[in-house]
This record gives structure tokens, sequence and C-alpha cells, in this order.
């Protein structure tokens, strides 16, 4: 019977996670990571969130433990967010505390007492070859695959991993959980930042970047209103642009971090939409695809730069120190400091922050 520690987090996909490998005649123990703790004006879930995991839990009859990682999730995370903020990037902190929380400090803790895996409630697939090789694939649900956030995994990661529920669709997870009359089957699924919760971002920013007001313009450079600060602001945004009166929806097109200034308009606008990235280097979660292996020829591929974008066609290409993404339709928003996810078929191969 191998010992599985199953991050158990409140929501339905965990506790489906958890009463699936218990059927399975595992040893299962639930552990719950705290993160974050609410600061004054935050709507964050962690101590209801606790609760729904103890009640499942104890349901199950599995041991539950509690982990507190609040430092590490502040160094790796939450300053990760703020420095790049400030430097006119803007980060994915699912995909760092993916990387550094979840299967870094919580999977290490866990082999260190003796687990010999974990597992999460993430919509994956971990499928190993006859060489001991271990690919990320999508979800069988298109509608809610994950993998994007899984991007930054490495070998030790995936071999260590248990994905139950990629093979099911989410209305199936939803169905066993209420045939196994689990508590929080009913639960809605939890949205915003990984473990803070939903916040206002720009509220969210100010306890470390101070705000600076300036000049929100059009491309003919009319002020149409005022921002608290540049750095808040990512391209493609429309949230929280404190604009009235227009005859469509107003998107952040451009960045003038010297004037701090922020450029916008309507979707149509040319300098919204690009057909190429690049990226300095690349993260394979597997080994590197021949052509980049070898630094010549290109490979083509398929490619997401945010969650839940539909697969795009791609070819890349090594131009000296950078990799070059080159897309076969031009791309809405790309975002300096998102991930970019490069996926041949169903796997995800490799992965890269946009610069």
């Amino acid at each position: 019977m191998k010992k599985i520690l199953v991050w158990l987090s409140g929501g339905v996909d965990s506790a489906v996670t958890a009463y699936l490998l218990k059927q399975q005649w595992y040893n299962v123990t639930a552990g719950f990571m705290i993160n974050y703790l609410a600061e004054e004006g935050d709507d964050c879930p962690t101590e209801k969130d606790i609760e729904v995991a103890k009640e499942v839990a104890h349901y199950l009859k599995i041991p539950f433990f509690t982990f507190n990682y609040v430092e590490e999730y502040r160094e790796k995370v939450l300053d990760y967010m703020y420095e790049w903020y400030q430097k006119w990037i803007t980060p994915n902190p699912d995909i760092m505390c993916n990387s550094e929380i979840k299967f870094k400090v919580f999977l290490d803790e866990a082999l260190e007492a003796w687990f010999d895996m974990v597992a999460t409630g993430h919509y994956a697939r971990i499928e190993s070859d006859k060489n001991g090789i271990f690919h990320l694939k999508k979800g069988i649900d298109a509608r809610k695959d994950q993998s994007y956030f899984l991007a930054g995994l490495n070998q030790k990661q995936l071999s260590k991993t248990l994905f139950p529920i990629g093979i099911l669709e989410k209305s199936e997870v939803r169905e066993l959980a209420k045939k196994a009359g689990l508590p929080n089957a009913q639960r809605k699924d939890s949205q915003g930042i990984c473990f803070v919760g939903k916040v206002d971002l720009s509220s969210f920013l100010e306890k470390k970047i101070a705000p600076k007001e300036g000049n929100i313009v059009d491309t003919k450079w009319n002020i149409l209103g005022k921002h608290k600060w540049v750095f808040y602001y990512t391209i493609g945004q429309r949230k929280w642009l404190d604009i009235w009166g227009q005859p469509k929806p107003i998107f952040v097109v451009r960045k003038d971090i010297e004037e701090n200034e922020i450029i916008v308009w309507d979707e149509s606008d040319i300098e919204l939409y690009d057909d190429s990235l690049f990226i300095g280097e690349f993260h394979f979660l597997t080994s590197p695809p021949a052509p980049l292996l070898r630094w010549e020829g290109s490979l083509k591929a398929k490619a997401k730069i945010r969650y839940r974008q539909a697969d795009q066609e791609v070819e890349i290409f090594k131009k000296g120190k950078w990799y070059e993404v080159v897309f076969k339709e031009k791309q809405r928003a790309i975002a300096s400091g998102q991930v970019c996810a490069i996926y041949i078929d169903d796997e995800l191969v490799m992965s890269g922050v946009i610069q």
C-alpha cells in the first residue's frame, strides 16, 4: 500500500481525489497548506477552506495535517509578484505557486515524512514510458484542463505526483462527489490568485507599491482619465480602467513607464496584436525536441499564452540567445512575464517566460 499525501484544499476536486485513492486502497493522508492568511480588506478563503477540508477528511476517515508555508509563499510567490510588477512585467503567480510550493516545498516535506507520492485535484494526466520518462498531458476535460498551470514541473515532481481526476470530466467529478456523500459536493470552485482568493489586484499591490497617479490616454494622446500606477496594468486589460462614456470597450494596448501613462483603445487597435514572441530560455519537462537541441531548423507545435486559450499553431526558431515563437495567426495581448506553454499533440513538452 503506497502512502499518499493528498493536498486537500477544501474544494470538490481534491476531495474526490482523496476519495478515489482511498477506493483504490492507497494509504491516504490529507494535508492542508496554509500559505496566506487574511489581511485587512482581503477576501482570503483560508479559514473557511481549512474547516471544509477537515470535514472532508473526517468524513473519509483519513488523517488530517496542516502545513504552514506562509513564509515560503511570501518569499517565492508574493515577493516575486511585487518585484515583477515593478519591472513592468505581468507575472503568473499560479504557475510559480505550483512549481515552488505545491510540488516543491510540500512534495519535499511529504517525501521526508516517508510518503511515497503526493496527489492533487488538478485536471491533467501523467504518463510514463518504457524508458521511465514521465510525460505531462492535458486533462480529458478540455474545458477544465489545467496542464498550463503545471508548465514549470520537472521529472522528479512528475514522478512523485498523482492526478486521479485528470481522466474525468468535471461533471463526472461532481457526480462522484454527490454519490459518495462528500460534504463539499455542492461547493463552488475557488477563483482568484492562488491561495489569496478574490481580491482587487490594485489594492493588493498597493501594499507594496506606492500609488502614483498618471494619465490614461488614447492612441491620439487625448487624456481619457487617470490611473494610480502604470505597473498595476497589463496589455489587453479592461478591468479597473476608470473611463466612462466610451462607445466601445477600452483595453490597454501599450504602457509608457517613463511618462507613467497607459495608452488605451478598442479591441480593433493593431497594437494589441502580434504574430510572434521571444523566450530567453525554455524549461523542458522531458528532453528537448531534436530541432531545438541541435539549435538548427525549427519546431512546429501548438502553444498557449494564457489559461483556457485554444491551442495556437506555432513554429519555433532558435535565434542567437533567444527562441522566437511565430504564430500562424496574430495573437491578442501578448504580455511580458506570462508563460508560453508548448504542446506536441496533447503533451506539454516545454514552457518559457515571455520576454
